[in-house]
């Protein structure tokens, strides 16, 4: 147990050392604290991160090493990997970190799918689910997005041993979800549903060869991680919503360059949007309709005014909680036509939440632990039962961890400018908490201070397992640069 315990020691500081060398200028990210203290959550995250890591690591001991360790190792990596493959990393998840509840509420509100209502009248609440017309389509939209979870036997990312996203990988799969469906909805449309009936949509199954996990696939989990090394990101090690959404814009870029305009794998422009002109401090994000101007022109190589665009939004609305004055703001996001949900869950435990019914959100679930599956683009009979999920999961909005990310796809210049508008009216109503706020240039806007927002809650948010530092002083006060847009 010696091994185990300096891995855990040195995990700790290669978190803390990633989130300091990421601040240094140039990187775009945000600055680390000089100290950090460690939630339950974290600590908890920690200890499995390690302990799942143990038969997945690097490093190559001594010969002399391997006999003395062996007998001391091989059993406690063999009942490491028995909990794994017999499905109980699920079961850690809500025994440390809190249930989910499956399936729907009794509650006839309308339910917001990634922009589309469900109208749930008395007569279907009462009746059965699959015989009422709106719980029905409802249950096969939320079957025909895309899932993506930890799978185990890839082939190892890049020079390390590690075969298997388990215990850290749950953001960056997140993350994958998010823009799988982006690609979905540009290439088959928002309508579109899983095909009962093989063969299936060559654009589908060339999706999900995209995300397979191995480097020949564009947005494996081996380019994401290679993409974002500049911004701390690691096989092996915990990532935040700031991090995964600019390690996309990287992992973008690249891919522009190196298949040229006319084989684009992600046909869209990637702006995250940040806080004032300077970077991501000073104040509520901005969409800015200059910098997404620029950002298409840049990606069409100046041949187009405007493209196709995907927006992440990254944002910390709390300190141990999301304040309840973002709540409403949240929930109204699904109901943009642009929504393509959150990047969120609890503390060191990332879900993609796609829907929202009352105060409950509804999310995909990636830390089921499957086997690596890598599909040819050419196979239409393909097996993909492993991409999609019909157990319907909800939990309270107001307990999800308040470092998250949104997204939104704008598929041509009308499409942005609804977007803007709804985004402006959304502000407008927000009580002087908006999540985000648009301008046109940067000179027409003065960043707004969530400083207020979150002195509000009285609270000192101590830890962030998703990577973000702490904001406001020990009383609970906050200066100007006190909100963080990590």
């Amino acid at each position: 147990m010696k091994g185990f315990h300096e891995r855990n020691v040195a995990l700790k500081f290669s978190s803390k050392t990633a989130i300091d060398s990421s601040s240094s200028p140039g990187t775009g990210s945000e600055p680390g604290p000089s100290d950090s203290k460690f939630s339950k959550s974290s600590v908890w995250s920690n200890f499995f991160a390690s302990a799942f890591s143990i038969f997945d690591t690097s490093s190559e001991p001594s010969a002399c090493e391997k006999k003395a360790s062996l007998g001391k190792t091989n059993g406690w990596s063999a009942a490491v990997k028995r909990v794994v493959s017999a499905g109980s990393m699920r079961r850690f998840h809500e025994r440390v970190l809190g249930p989910s509840k499956i399936g729907i509420s009794s509650s006839t509100s309308d339910i917001w799918l990634l922009g589309v209502c469900y109208r749930i009248s008395q007569e279907e609440s009462s009746g059965d689910v699959d015989t009422s017309n709106g719980l029905a389509t409802f249950k096969e939209d939320f079957s025909s997005r895309l899932l993506m979870t930890y799978r185990k036997g890839f082939d190892a990312i890049r020079d390390t041993k590690i075969t298997s996203d388990v215990s850290w990988g749950c953001m960056l799969r997140s993350s994958q979800m998010l823009v799988a469906q982006a690609l979905l909805f540009h290439r088959l449309g928002r309508s579109w549903r899983k095909p009962l009936e093989k063969p299936f949509d060559q654009a589908y199954i060339e999706i999900l060869h995209q995300f397979g996990d191995s480097e020949a696939s564009a947005f494996s989990i081996h380019n994401l991680v290679q993409a974002g090394k500049i911004y701390g990101l690691a096989a092996g090690s915990w990532v935040g919503p700031y991090a995964i959404c600019r390690s996309w814009e990287s992992l973008a870029r690249c891919k522009r360059e190196e298949n040229g305009l006319e084989h684009q794998l992600l046909p869209m422009a990637v702006y995250v949007v940040s806080g004032d002109e300077d970077g991501e401090r000073g104040g509520a994000p901005v969409v800015c309709i200059e910098d997404a101007s620029r950002h298409c022109s840049d990606f069409s190589q100046c041949q187009a005014d405007w493209t196709p665009i995907l927006l992440l939004v990254p944002l910390v609305l709390g300190l141990d909680k999301v304040n309840p004055r973002y709540i409403p703001s949240l929930k109204a996001t699904f109901t943009f036509p642009q929504c393509l949900g959150i990047l969120g869950g609890k503390p060191g435990a990332s879900t993609y939440i796609v829907g929202v019914q009352e105060e409950n959100v509804f999310y995909l679930d990636p830390h089921e632990v499957q086997p690596v599956v890598n599909l040819s683009r050419d196979n239409l009979e393909a097996d993909t039962s492993s991409y999609h999920c019909d157990i319907i999961r909800h939990i309270p909005l107001d307990s999800i961890d308040p470092s998250l990310a949104i997204g939104f796809l704008c598929r041509d210049k009308d499409d942005f400018d609804d977007f803007c508008s709804r985004a402006s009216k959304l502000a407008d109503e927000s009580n002087g908490a908006p999540l985000f706020t648009v301008a046109q240039t940067h000179s027409s806007f003065k960043p707004i201070s969530h400083g207020d927002a979150l002195a509000d809650t009285g609270e000192v948010r101590e830890d962030d397992s998703f990577g973000v530092v702490t904001m406001g002083d020990a009383d609970g006060s906050t200066n100007e640069d006190d909100w963080q847009l990590l």
